[in-house]
């Protein structure tokens, strides 16, 4: 993998261990990460985990030999952001890294979105419901901001999944399972939820659950 990326004009630090990926992820600024999840030292959900901890927010796409929804959400829960089971091509794996960074630095723009008390500054990447601080994931924030830019209409699958993931489009269970951690980042605190699910259409962010035109 550093070879071929290095091929093509990357800079790469490559680490053996989850200690050194950790030291390197802290200390250093990165436009994307891949972890494998069976690293020696420290697990990959285990660095994952601690970069979030540590309020690092880089990219990160797992890399695992585990195919199961459990381990996906597992993954993404611990605060990956795209997951990609071996073997894969090393195509695959660009594109789905320049996608990754393309929604990273596109989360840059001053503006600031608010439904029913909650909050998402795209500019600082903060999200906020009736003042307490959320955290999420680069395509769990993307998903969002979607969701409440389209409020309160439905957004369907379809166009979720063109609009998050382009070019390398991503399988249904995938999208569920971030609206899954999605939803429990934002509604399960709260009394009143304001992520509905559309059965056979997609997703709704409203205050007021209801079909909207």
């Amino acid at each position: 993998m550093a070879d071929f990326f290095e091929a093509q004009g990357h800079s790469i630090d490559a680490a053996t261990d989850g200690i050194t990926a950790l030291h390197l992820a802290i200390v250093n600024h990165y436009d994307v990460i891949v972890l494998d999840l069976n690293l020696p030292g420290l697990d990959g959900l285990t660095v994952c985990q601690r970069l979030r901890q540590e309020e690092k927010w880089t990219p990160i796409l797992m890399l695992t030999a585990r195919d199961t929804l459990t381990d996906r959400i597992k993954g993404f829960e611990y605060g990956a952001d795209d997951y990609l089971v071996k073997p894969f091509s090393l195509k695959e794996l660009n594109l789905r890294l320049d996608a990754l960074v393309r929604r990273s630095s596109g989360i840059k723009r001053s503006t600031t979105l608010n439904v029913a008390g909650l909050e998402l500054q795209i500019n600082t990447r903060q999200v906020m419901r009736n003042g307490i601080k959320i955290e999420l994931t680069v395509i769990e924030f993307q998903i969002l901001e979607l969701l409440m830019r389209k409020s309160p209409h439905v957004v369907s699958r379809d166009e979720l999944s063109r609009a998050i993931w382009n070019d390398s489009p991503t399988d249904a269970d995938t999208l569920k399972v971030h609206i899954h951690h999605l939803r429990n980042a934002i509604d399960k605190p709260f009394e009143q939820p304001l992520l509905h699910t559309i059965r056979g259409i997609g997703y709704q962010l409203a205050e007021n659950h209801a079909l909207s035109a």
